[in-house]
Protein backbone atom coordinates (compact mmCIF):
# COMPACT_ATOMS: atom_id res chain seq x y z
CA UNK A 1 0.00 0.00 0.00
CA UNK A 2 1.43 3.21 -0.32
CA UNK A 3 1.82 6.18 1.99
CA UNK A 4 -0.24 9.61 1.78
CA UNK A 5 3.11 11.35 1.43
CA UNK A 6 3.93 13.64 -1.27
CA UNK A 7 7.44 13.60 -2.62
CA UNK A 8 6.87 17.84 -2.68
CA UNK A 9 4.88 18.60 0.58
CA UNK A 10 3.53 22.28 0.55
CA UNK A 11 5.31 23.78 2.79
CA UNK A 12 8.77 22.24 1.96
CA UNK A 13 10.71 24.21 -0.62
CA UNK A 14 11.94 21.42 -2.58
CA UNK A 15 13.70 22.14 -6.52
CA UNK A 16 16.24 20.43 -7.82
CA UNK A 17 18.34 23.67 -7.88
CA UNK A 18 17.83 23.29 -3.78
CA UNK A 19 17.63 20.18 -2.93
CA UNK A 20 21.08 18.38 -2.51
CA UNK A 21 22.19 15.01 -0.85
CA UNK A 22 23.64 15.30 2.69
CA UNK A 23 27.14 13.41 1.61
CA UNK A 24 30.73 13.67 3.27
CA UNK A 25 32.93 16.44 1.17
CA UNK A 26 36.22 15.58 0.87
CA UNK A 27 37.38 18.93 2.78
CA UNK A 28 35.28 16.97 5.75
CA UNK A 29 36.79 13.54 5.49
CA UNK A 30 39.38 13.95 7.56
CA UNK A 31 37.19 15.43 10.52
CA UNK A 32 34.78 12.97 10.14
CA UNK A 33 37.09 10.23 10.00
CA UNK A 34 38.30 11.24 13.60
CA UNK A 35 35.16 11.78 14.80
CA UNK A 36 33.71 8.66 13.65
CA UNK A 37 36.98 6.64 14.33
CA UNK A 38 36.71 5.83 10.34
CA UNK A 39 38.89 3.01 9.32
CA UNK A 40 37.30 1.61 6.33
CA UNK A 41 36.10 2.52 2.49
CA UNK A 42 33.22 0.64 1.02
CA UNK A 43 33.66 1.21 -2.32
CA UNK A 44 30.20 0.22 -3.87
CA UNK A 45 28.42 -0.77 -7.09
CA UNK A 46 24.77 -2.01 -8.01
CA UNK A 47 25.33 -4.90 -10.91
CA UNK A 48 22.78 -5.87 -13.22
CA UNK A 49 20.87 -7.62 -11.39
CA UNK A 50 20.58 -5.58 -8.17
CA UNK A 51 23.29 -6.82 -6.30
CA UNK A 52 25.03 -4.83 -4.24
CA UNK A 53 28.61 -5.47 -4.27
CA UNK A 54 31.51 -3.84 -2.11
CA UNK A 55 35.54 -3.71 -1.26
CA UNK A 56 36.53 -2.79 1.55
CA UNK A 57 39.58 -0.09 1.23
CA UNK A 58 41.80 0.55 4.44
CA UNK A 59 41.27 4.50 4.91
CA UNK A 60 44.83 5.01 4.37
CA UNK A 61 44.84 2.98 1.05
CA UNK A 62 41.52 5.15 0.24
CA UNK A 63 43.79 8.40 1.17
CA UNK A 64 46.87 7.46 -1.41
CA UNK A 65 44.01 6.49 -4.11
CA UNK A 66 43.28 10.39 -4.03
CA UNK A 67 46.60 11.47 -5.19
CA UNK A 68 45.63 9.69 -8.54
CA UNK A 69 44.31 11.48 -11.37
CA UNK A 70 41.38 8.90 -11.77
CA UNK A 71 41.30 7.56 -8.14
CA UNK A 72 39.86 4.24 -8.51
CA UNK A 73 40.07 0.35 -8.49
CA UNK A 74 40.30 -1.88 -11.24
CA UNK A 75 37.55 -4.54 -11.70
CA UNK A 76 37.39 -7.04 -14.46
CA UNK A 77 34.96 -6.30 -17.03
CA UNK A 78 32.68 -9.67 -16.51
CA UNK A 79 31.66 -7.57 -13.27
CA UNK A 80 28.30 -7.27 -15.18
CA UNK A 81 28.05 -10.65 -15.82
CA UNK A 82 28.70 -12.38 -12.51
CA UNK A 83 24.91 -13.67 -11.06
CA UNK A 84 25.21 -15.75 -8.14
CA UNK A 85 28.20 -18.27 -8.71
CA UNK A 86 27.68 -18.35 -12.76
CA UNK A 87 29.03 -15.90 -15.50
CA UNK A 88 26.11 -14.89 -18.20
CA UNK A 89 26.45 -15.20 -21.69
CA UNK A 90 28.27 -12.44 -23.31
CA UNK A 91 30.69 -11.74 -20.56
CA UNK A 92 34.36 -13.08 -20.52
CA UNK A 93 37.45 -12.89 -18.40
CA UNK A 94 39.42 -10.36 -21.04
CA UNK A 95 39.90 -6.48 -20.19
CA UNK A 96 39.42 -4.64 -16.82
CA UNK A 97 37.76 -1.13 -15.87
CA UNK A 98 38.95 1.48 -14.05
CA UNK A 99 35.77 2.04 -11.23
CA UNK A 100 36.51 5.67 -10.53
CA UNK A 101 34.68 6.92 -7.31
CA UNK A 102 32.93 9.62 -7.03
CA UNK A 103 33.92 11.97 -4.22
CA UNK A 104 30.55 13.86 -3.77
CA UNK A 105 28.83 10.18 -2.73
CA UNK A 106 30.67 9.59 0.56
CA UNK A 107 28.07 8.63 4.03
CA UNK A 108 28.42 7.44 7.39
CA UNK A 109 28.17 3.81 7.28
CA UNK A 110 25.47 3.99 10.77
CA UNK A 111 25.33 -0.07 10.38
CA UNK A 112 29.06 -0.79 10.80
CA UNK A 113 31.12 1.35 12.59
CA UNK A 114 34.28 2.40 11.74
CA UNK A 115 32.72 2.63 7.79
CA UNK A 116 32.38 5.26 4.89
CA UNK A 117 30.80 4.19 1.75
CA UNK A 118 31.02 5.31 -1.44
CA UNK A 119 29.79 5.13 -4.99
CA UNK A 120 31.67 5.53 -8.85
CA UNK A 121 31.42 5.11 -12.25
CA UNK A 122 32.71 2.25 -14.21
CA UNK A 123 35.31 4.17 -16.94
CA UNK A 124 37.87 2.39 -19.89
CA UNK A 125 40.77 1.77 -17.67
CA UNK A 126 42.73 2.51 -21.16
CA UNK A 127 41.68 4.61 -24.49
CA UNK A 128 38.72 2.98 -26.34
CA UNK A 129 38.17 4.75 -29.99
CA UNK A 130 34.88 6.15 -30.46
CA UNK A 131 34.69 6.97 -26.22
CA UNK A 132 36.10 9.88 -24.06
CA UNK A 133 38.36 8.21 -21.61
CA UNK A 134 36.99 9.63 -18.16
CA UNK A 135 32.89 9.41 -19.39
CA UNK A 136 31.46 6.20 -18.54
CA UNK A 137 31.40 3.00 -20.41
CA UNK A 138 27.82 1.97 -21.90
CA UNK A 139 27.58 -1.08 -19.57
CA UNK A 140 27.22 1.36 -16.33
CA UNK A 141 24.13 1.96 -14.83
CA UNK A 142 24.95 4.67 -13.05
CA UNK A 143 26.62 6.97 -15.59
CA UNK A 144 23.53 6.20 -17.81
CA UNK A 145 20.69 7.25 -15.41
CA UNK A 146 23.51 10.60 -15.33
CA UNK A 147 23.70 11.00 -18.67
CA UNK A 148 20.11 10.82 -19.45
CA UNK A 149 19.76 12.84 -16.60
CA UNK A 150 22.03 16.08 -18.32
CA UNK A 151 20.41 15.15 -21.57
CA UNK A 152 17.23 16.11 -19.56
CA UNK A 153 18.30 19.12 -19.08
CA UNK A 154 19.17 20.41 -22.20
CA UNK A 155 15.63 20.26 -23.02
CA UNK A 156 14.34 22.58 -19.88
CA UNK A 157 13.72 19.65 -17.46
CA UNK A 158 15.03 18.79 -14.08
CA UNK A 159 13.55 15.82 -12.02
CA UNK A 160 13.06 15.08 -8.25
CA UNK A 161 12.99 11.36 -7.35
CA UNK A 162 11.80 9.94 -3.89
CA UNK A 163 10.97 6.64 -2.57
CA UNK A 164 9.21 4.08 -0.40
CA UNK A 165 11.02 1.60 0.31
CA UNK A 166 8.71 -1.79 2.13
CA UNK A 167 10.03 -4.95 3.26
CA UNK A 168 9.30 -7.99 5.75
CA UNK A 169 11.31 -8.64 8.90
CA UNK A 170 12.03 -12.27 9.20
CA UNK A 171 12.55 -13.96 12.49
CA UNK A 172 12.88 -17.07 10.33
CA UNK A 173 13.33 -17.70 5.87
CA UNK A 174 13.05 -21.68 6.26
CA UNK A 175 10.18 -21.93 7.04
CA UNK A 176 9.18 -18.30 6.25
CA UNK A 177 7.47 -16.64 9.47
CA UNK A 178 7.42 -13.09 9.78
CA UNK A 179 8.49 -11.63 13.29
CA UNK A 180 5.10 -10.35 13.96
CA UNK A 181 1.14 -10.58 12.21
CA UNK A 182 0.39 -7.38 12.78
CA UNK A 183 -0.88 -4.99 9.67
CA UNK A 184 -0.95 -1.30 8.57
CA UNK A 185 -0.08 1.45 10.71
CA UNK A 186 -0.75 -1.05 13.73
CA UNK A 187 0.44 0.20 16.79
CA UNK A 188 0.92 -3.38 17.80
CA UNK A 189 3.77 -3.80 14.86
CA UNK A 190 6.11 -1.34 17.12
CA UNK A 191 5.34 -2.20 21.02
CA UNK A 192 7.36 -0.65 23.19
CA UNK A 193 10.11 -3.32 24.03
CA UNK A 194 10.22 -5.31 21.58
CA UNK A 195 13.08 -6.59 19.25
CA UNK A 196 11.25 -5.62 15.71
CA UNK A 197 11.00 -2.00 17.05
CA UNK A 198 14.53 -1.88 18.45
CA UNK A 199 15.45 -3.12 14.95
CA UNK A 200 13.29 -0.13 13.20
CA UNK A 201 13.92 2.70 15.63
CA UNK A 202 17.95 1.44 14.90
CA UNK A 203 16.95 1.78 11.06
CA UNK A 204 15.42 5.34 11.46
CA UNK A 205 18.43 6.88 13.17
CA UNK A 206 21.24 5.02 11.26
CA UNK A 207 19.55 6.63 8.15
CA UNK A 208 18.77 9.72 10.10
CA UNK A 209 22.84 9.93 11.24
CA UNK A 210 24.04 8.83 7.42
CA UNK A 211 22.32 12.61 6.42
CA UNK A 212 18.96 11.18 4.71
CA UNK A 213 15.98 12.53 5.07
CA UNK A 214 13.62 10.39 6.64
CA UNK A 215 9.82 11.45 6.43
CA UNK A 216 8.15 9.09 8.17
CA UNK A 217 8.15 4.78 8.82
CA UNK A 218 5.26 2.93 9.55
CA UNK A 219 4.15 -1.04 9.45
CA UNK A 220 2.07 -2.18 6.45
CA UNK A 221 -0.30 -4.63 5.56
CA UNK A 222 1.50 -7.81 5.38
CA UNK A 223 2.60 -9.48 8.41
CA UNK A 224 6.15 -8.39 9.71
CA UNK A 225 6.19 -6.15 6.92
CA UNK A 226 7.37 -1.82 7.35
CA UNK A 227 7.75 1.06 5.15
CA UNK A 228 10.27 3.82 5.26
CA UNK A 229 9.40 6.84 3.03
CA UNK A 230 12.63 9.23 2.42
CA UNK A 231 12.88 12.56 1.14
CA UNK A 232 13.19 13.77 -2.45
CA UNK A 233 16.44 14.17 -4.60
CA UNK A 234 18.12 14.62 -7.70
CA UNK A 235 17.67 11.19 -9.65
CA UNK A 236 21.15 9.91 -8.73
CA UNK A 237 21.53 11.19 -5.77
CA UNK A 238 18.31 9.78 -4.87
CA UNK A 239 19.43 6.07 -6.34
CA UNK A 240 22.51 6.14 -4.06
CA UNK A 241 20.36 7.19 -1.23
CA UNK A 242 18.04 4.07 -1.92
CA UNK A 243 20.76 2.04 -2.05
CA UNK A 244 22.58 2.84 1.19
CA UNK A 245 18.92 2.79 2.89
CA UNK A 246 18.75 -1.07 1.66
CA UNK A 247 22.25 -2.15 3.14
CA UNK A 248 20.74 0.01 6.25
CA UNK A 249 18.25 -2.40 6.82
CA UNK A 250 19.39 -5.61 5.94
CA UNK A 251 22.47 -4.56 7.91
CA UNK A 252 20.63 -4.02 11.23
CA UNK A 253 17.96 -6.68 10.76
CA UNK A 254 21.24 -8.90 10.14
CA UNK A 255 23.17 -7.43 13.59
CA UNK A 256 20.16 -8.57 15.26
CA UNK A 257 19.01 -11.97 14.32
CA UNK A 258 16.61 -11.26 11.62
CA UNK A 259 16.38 -11.18 7.64
CA UNK A 260 15.15 -8.33 5.59
CA UNK A 261 13.55 -8.76 2.40
CA UNK A 262 12.55 -6.83 -0.62
CA UNK A 263 10.76 -9.82 -2.17
CA UNK A 264 7.43 -8.85 -4.01
CA UNK A 265 5.37 -11.47 -3.04
CA UNK A 266 6.00 -13.74 -0.28
CA UNK A 267 2.22 -15.05 0.45
CA UNK A 268 -1.20 -15.09 -2.45
CA UNK A 269 -3.67 -13.73 0.10
CA UNK A 270 -1.13 -11.43 1.78
CA UNK A 271 -0.03 -7.65 0.52
CA UNK A 272 3.45 -7.44 -1.50
CA UNK A 273 6.51 -5.05 -1.31
CA UNK A 274 6.80 -2.50 -3.36
CA UNK A 275 9.38 0.38 -4.25
CA UNK A 276 6.74 2.80 -4.79
CA UNK A 277 8.77 5.67 -6.88
CA UNK A 278 7.66 9.42 -6.87
CA UNK A 279 8.47 11.51 -9.79
CA UNK A 280 8.33 14.83 -10.29
CA UNK A 281 9.18 17.37 -13.20
CA UNK A 282 10.58 21.04 -13.06
CA UNK A 283 11.78 23.34 -15.53
CA UNK A 284 15.36 24.26 -15.26
CA UNK A 285 14.81 27.69 -14.18
CA UNK A 286 10.74 27.78 -13.04
CA UNK A 287 10.77 31.73 -12.85
CA UNK A 288 11.27 31.60 -16.86
CA UNK A 289 10.55 28.17 -18.14
CA UNK A 290 9.42 29.10 -22.03
CA UNK A 291 12.84 30.91 -22.43
CA UNK A 292 14.56 28.09 -21.65
CA UNK A 293 12.83 25.48 -23.77
CA UNK A 294 14.78 23.42 -26.33
CA UNK A 295 14.41 24.45 -29.73
CA UNK A 296 12.13 21.27 -30.64
CA UNK A 297 10.09 21.91 -27.36
CA UNK A 298 6.34 23.48 -27.99
CA UNK A 299 3.83 23.51 -25.89
CA UNK A 300 1.34 20.13 -25.50
CA UNK A 301 -1.93 20.67 -24.23
CA UNK A 302 -2.46 19.96 -20.55
CA UNK A 303 -5.24 17.48 -19.64
CA UNK A 304 -8.47 19.10 -17.95
CA UNK A 305 -5.57 21.79 -16.42
CA UNK A 306 -4.30 18.72 -13.74
CA UNK A 307 -0.78 19.25 -14.81
CA UNK A 308 1.71 21.39 -17.07
CA UNK A 309 2.54 21.07 -20.32
CA UNK A 310 5.89 19.73 -19.31
CA UNK A 311 4.38 16.86 -17.01
CA UNK A 312 2.13 15.98 -19.67
CA UNK A 313 4.50 14.97 -22.31
CA UNK A 314 6.91 13.25 -19.85
CA UNK A 315 4.05 11.33 -18.62
CA UNK A 316 2.81 10.57 -22.41
CA UNK A 317 6.78 9.23 -22.45
CA UNK A 318 6.52 7.12 -19.67
CA UNK A 319 2.88 5.51 -20.43
CA UNK A 320 4.48 5.05 -23.97
CA UNK A 321 7.69 3.07 -22.74
CA UNK A 322 5.76 1.24 -20.05
CA UNK A 323 5.56 -1.74 -20.78
CA UNK A 324 9.34 -2.06 -21.65
CA UNK A 325 10.35 -0.45 -18.74
CA UNK A 326 8.53 -3.02 -16.53
CA UNK A 327 11.61 -5.19 -17.74
CA UNK A 328 13.76 -3.40 -15.70
CA UNK A 329 11.00 -2.22 -12.97
CA UNK A 330 9.43 -5.56 -12.08
CA UNK A 331 12.63 -7.74 -13.15
CA UNK A 332 11.49 -11.23 -11.78
CA UNK A 333 9.28 -13.91 -12.45
CA UNK A 334 8.38 -13.64 -8.68
CA UNK A 335 7.49 -9.32 -9.24
CA UNK A 336 3.93 -10.21 -11.29
CA UNK A 337 2.56 -11.87 -8.36
CA UNK A 338 2.17 -8.24 -6.80
CA UNK A 339 0.71 -6.83 -10.25
CA UNK A 340 -2.80 -7.51 -10.13
CA UNK A 341 -5.93 -6.09 -10.14
CA UNK A 342 -7.82 -5.19 -7.14
CA UNK A 343 -5.35 -5.11 -4.91
CA UNK A 344 -4.31 -1.52 -4.82
CA UNK A 345 -0.86 -2.39 -6.63
CA UNK A 346 -1.32 -0.44 -9.60
CA UNK A 347 -3.20 -2.62 -11.69
CA UNK A 348 -2.61 -4.44 -14.98
CA UNK A 349 -3.95 -1.82 -17.47
CA UNK A 350 -1.27 0.77 -18.84
CA UNK A 351 -3.13 3.78 -17.11
CA UNK A 352 -2.68 6.75 -14.68
CA UNK A 353 -4.92 8.36 -12.62
CA UNK A 354 -5.43 11.46 -9.93
CA UNK A 355 -5.06 9.60 -6.48
CA UNK A 356 -5.58 6.69 -8.12
CA UNK A 357 -4.11 3.31 -6.53
CA UNK A 358 -5.56 0.72 -8.74
CA UNK A 359 -3.06 2.89 -11.84
CA UNK A 360 0.08 1.80 -12.71
CA UNK A 361 0.82 5.66 -12.54
CA UNK A 362 -0.87 7.56 -10.02
CA UNK A 363 -0.63 12.23 -10.25
CA UNK A 364 -0.32 12.69 -6.60
CA UNK A 365 -2.40 16.15 -6.42
CA UNK A 366 -1.43 18.83 -3.82
CA UNK A 367 -3.93 19.28 -0.71
CA UNK A 368 -5.17 23.18 -2.36
CA UNK A 369 -4.00 25.79 -0.86
CA UNK A 370 -5.96 28.22 1.62
CA UNK A 371 -3.63 31.07 1.47
CA UNK A 372 -5.00 32.74 -2.63
CA UNK A 373 -1.44 33.89 -3.06
CA UNK A 374 0.50 30.40 -2.54
CA UNK A 375 -1.99 29.23 -5.22
CA UNK A 376 -1.35 31.97 -7.85
CA UNK A 377 1.52 31.47 -10.43
CA UNK A 378 2.92 29.09 -8.18
CA UNK A 379 5.24 26.02 -9.57
CA UNK A 380 3.54 22.76 -9.88
CA UNK A 381 3.56 20.77 -6.85
CA UNK A 382 2.31 17.67 -8.53
CA UNK A 383 4.15 14.83 -9.15
CA UNK A 384 4.34 11.19 -9.67
CA UNK A 385 4.01 8.11 -8.09
CA UNK A 386 5.09 4.66 -10.34
CA UNK A 387 3.79 2.13 -8.82
CA UNK A 388 4.97 -0.62 -10.78
CA UNK A 389 8.66 -1.04 -9.01
CA UNK A 390 9.93 -3.32 -6.51
CA UNK A 391 12.47 -3.87 -4.22
CA UNK A 392 14.16 -6.76 -6.29
CA UNK A 393 15.18 -3.55 -9.11
CA UNK A 394 18.08 -1.60 -9.69
CA UNK A 395 17.07 2.18 -9.03
CA UNK A 396 19.56 2.94 -11.37
CA UNK A 397 18.21 0.87 -14.07
CA UNK A 398 14.82 1.89 -12.87
CA UNK A 399 15.49 5.77 -13.06
CA UNK A 400 17.07 5.25 -16.45
CA UNK A 401 14.04 3.52 -18.00
CA UNK A 402 11.64 6.03 -16.63
CA UNK A 403 13.35 9.43 -17.03
CA UNK A 404 14.44 7.92 -20.26
CA UNK A 405 10.99 6.93 -21.39
CA UNK A 406 9.82 10.98 -20.33
CA UNK A 407 12.89 12.41 -21.72
CA UNK A 408 11.70 10.54 -25.56
CA UNK A 409 8.34 12.40 -24.56
CA UNK A 410 9.67 15.51 -24.02
CA UNK A 411 12.09 15.29 -27.15
CA UNK A 412 8.52 14.48 -29.50
CA UNK A 413 6.16 16.31 -28.04
CA UNK A 414 4.02 13.33 -27.46
CA UNK A 415 0.29 13.78 -27.09
CA UNK A 416 -1.44 12.42 -23.86
CA UNK A 417 -2.94 10.09 -25.21
CA UNK A 418 -4.24 8.51 -21.81
CA UNK A 419 -7.11 10.02 -19.95
CA UNK A 420 -7.39 10.80 -16.16
CA UNK A 421 -8.69 7.34 -14.99
CA UNK A 422 -11.29 8.14 -11.98
CA UNK A 423 -12.11 4.64 -11.92
CA UNK A 424 -9.84 1.31 -11.62
CA UNK A 425 -9.46 0.48 -15.20
CA UNK A 426 -9.90 -2.89 -14.79
CA UNK A 427 -13.96 -1.76 -13.55
CA UNK A 428 -14.60 0.10 -16.43
CA UNK A 429 -16.06 -1.47 -19.62
CA UNK A 430 -13.80 -1.75 -22.91
CA UNK A 431 -16.15 0.91 -24.21
CA UNK A 432 -15.40 3.72 -21.59
CA UNK A 433 -11.53 2.33 -21.55
CA UNK A 434 -11.40 3.02 -24.92
CA UNK A 435 -12.68 6.34 -24.89
CA UNK A 436 -10.17 7.30 -21.97
CA UNK A 437 -7.40 6.13 -24.16
CA UNK A 438 -7.01 2.94 -22.08
CA UNK A 439 -6.03 0.55 -24.62
CA UNK A 440 -2.82 -1.46 -23.43
CA UNK A 441 -1.99 -4.18 -21.12
CA UNK A 442 0.41 -4.04 -18.82
CA UNK A 443 2.92 -7.12 -19.06
CA UNK A 444 1.62 -9.68 -17.21
CA UNK A 445 4.77 -12.05 -16.97
CA UNK A 446 8.33 -11.69 -16.97
CA UNK A 447 8.72 -12.62 -20.35
CA UNK A 448 6.46 -10.35 -21.66
CA UNK A 449 7.98 -7.58 -20.23
CA UNK A 450 11.33 -8.69 -21.62
CA UNK A 451 9.71 -8.95 -25.40
CA UNK A 452 8.63 -5.67 -24.98
CA UNK A 453 11.99 -4.14 -23.85
CA UNK A 454 13.32 -6.17 -26.75
CA UNK A 455 10.48 -4.64 -28.97
CA UNK A 456 11.20 -1.16 -28.22
CA UNK A 457 14.01 0.26 -30.35
CA UNK A 458 13.34 3.73 -28.73
CA UNK A 459 14.32 2.88 -25.60
CA UNK A 460 17.29 0.81 -26.07
CA UNK A 461 18.45 3.79 -28.12
CA UNK A 462 18.31 6.10 -24.76
CA UNK A 463 19.61 3.40 -22.71
CA UNK A 464 22.15 2.10 -24.95
CA UNK A 465 24.58 -0.76 -24.43
CA UNK A 466 23.67 -2.38 -21.05
CA UNK A 467 20.27 -3.45 -22.61
CA UNK A 468 21.81 -6.86 -23.76
CA UNK A 469 24.04 -7.28 -20.72
CA UNK A 470 20.99 -6.77 -18.31
CA UNK A 471 18.84 -9.19 -20.08
CA UNK A 472 21.34 -12.06 -20.27
CA UNK A 473 22.30 -11.24 -16.49
CA UNK A 474 18.73 -11.47 -15.89
CA UNK A 475 18.44 -14.86 -18.07
CA UNK A 476 20.81 -16.38 -15.82
CA UNK A 477 19.09 -15.40 -12.64
CA UNK A 478 16.24 -16.78 -13.62
CA UNK A 479 17.69 -20.16 -14.44
CA UNK A 480 19.44 -20.47 -10.57
CA UNK A 481 15.99 -19.04 -8.98
CA UNK A 482 14.32 -21.53 -10.31
CA UNK A 483 16.42 -24.66 -10.53
CA UNK A 484 14.51 -26.47 -7.95
CA UNK A 485 11.07 -28.08 -8.55
CA UNK A 486 10.42 -27.27 -4.77
CA UNK A 487 8.01 -23.79 -4.43
CA UNK A 488 9.65 -23.37 -0.71
CA UNK A 489 13.19 -23.70 -1.90
CA UNK A 490 12.50 -21.16 -4.01
CA UNK A 491 10.74 -18.66 -2.13
CA UNK A 492 13.70 -18.70 0.86
CA UNK A 493 16.05 -18.42 -2.27
CA UNK A 494 14.51 -15.57 -3.09
CA UNK A 495 14.33 -14.08 0.53
CA UNK A 496 18.02 -14.65 0.73
CA UNK A 497 19.12 -13.30 -2.12
CA UNK A 498 16.60 -10.10 -2.16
Amino acid sequence: MSSDTNVSPQYAPYSPQTTKARTISIESLEVVAFHHKIHSVRITWVDLINGIRIRVVPLKSFQRLLSSSRPGITISQSVFGFVVDRIASGFGPVGEYLFVVDLTSMRLCSYAPGHISIMGWFQDKVPVPGRVLETGVPMCPRSTLNRIVDTAKSYNAAFLVGFETEFILLKSTNPIEAVNPHGWNSTQALPSGTKETEVIEEIARGLIDSGIELMMYHSEAAPGQYEFVTGPLPPLEAADALIHTRETITNVASKHGFRATFAPRLHVDKCGSATHTHISVHPVDSEHPSELQHPSQSLAGTSDNLITPLESVFLAGVLSHLQASCAFTLPLRASYARMLDGIWSGGTWVAWGSDNREAPIRLCVPAASVDPELATNAPSKNHFEIKCVDGTSSPYLVLASLLGSGLLGIQSQAPLVEQDCATPAALMTEAERKAAGVTRRMPLSWEGARAALEADEALKGVLGGLVDGFLSAGETLDEILHFSANEAERVQMLVEYY
